[in-house]
């Protein structure tokens, strides 16, 4: 495939281990979530992969970050952009594809994935 393909850049980026996800936990709940958040909603992950990450997906544009100083410790929070947001939408459809094609899974196939739980 030609790097220069719309398709390959940028699966290069969303095809990281994670990266998906952490755009699905993001688009759960309330607009910021804290570093320690998404870290305890994701146990899997190391903090470091997530720090690694979270830094890709702000370089990407797909997420916005801030940290408050005003408290001890510190908070760094983040959120999806208008555009994180907007892939929330393709994560969806191939949410609905996998369904319709390739997993049967009921639950989910009734849940919205920003009430998601599992």
């Amino acid at each position: 495939m030609d790097p220069a393909c719309t398709v390959y850049k940028t699966m290069d980026y969303l095809s990281r281990k994670w990266t998906v996800l952490i755009v699905l936990e993001l688009g759960k709940g309330e607009e910021w979530k804290r570093f320690s958040d998404l870290k305890r909603s994701m146990s899997e992950i190391t903090p470091k992969v997530l720090t690694e990450r979270l830094r890709d997906l702000v370089e990407e544009g797909l997420v916005e970050h801030r940290v408050d100083t005003s408290e001890v410790p510190m908070r760094s929070e983040y959120r999806l952009t208008e555009c994180g947001q907007d892939l929330i939408r393709v994560i969806r459809e191939m949410k609905l594809w996998a369904l319709r094609w390739k997993i049967n899974n009921e639950p989910c196939r009734l849940q919205d994935c920003r009430l998601c739980k599992l």
